[in-house]
């Protein structure tokens, strides 16, 4: 029976982390974006809300996958930190394939904020599948 626990430090240490890692990528992810996703939440913008998830699933992805492959907890860290500068990189190619982009999401178009989940999680998707070895 123990031998099943045996394991329960090493997914605390790595779910705590991800937990971590999710918090500071949702709190930076919105205050570097020109739209302030979390702002427009609390004011029910549904654009923002689906944009946002979109982000922090495309985060969440690449995230799983390192915790199942990562060698240490530092390891884990650093393929978060490549996950989070690659929703970044998501994010700014969406912003160049739909004009005004951020204004959209403010305005609440809805639209917009698919377009932006959508291209966060399909890059979010690939990232993980490369995050295997």
């Amino acid at each position: 029976m123990f031998g099943y626990v045996a394991g329960l430090p090493a997914f605390l240490a790595y779910f705590v982390t991800g937990l971590a890692a999710l918090a500071v990528f949702a709190t930076v992810y919105s205050a570097v974006t020109p739209h302030h996703e979390l702002r427009l939440i609390r004011t029910g913008n549904n654009a923002a809300v689906v944009a946002f998830l979109g982000a922090i699933i495309g985060f969440s992805l690449p995230l799983a996958s390192a915790a199942a492959n990562s060698v240490s907890i530092v390891d884990f860290l650093i393929w978060a930190l490549v996950g989070a500068v690659v929703q970044a990189i998501a994010f700014l190619g969406a912003a160049l394939t739909m004009s005004r982009l951020p204004g959209r999401i403010t305005d609440g178009e809805v639209a917009a904020g698919i377009w932006t989940a959508g291209v966060a999680v399909a890059v979010g998707m690939l990232n993980a599948a490369c995050m295997t070895y």
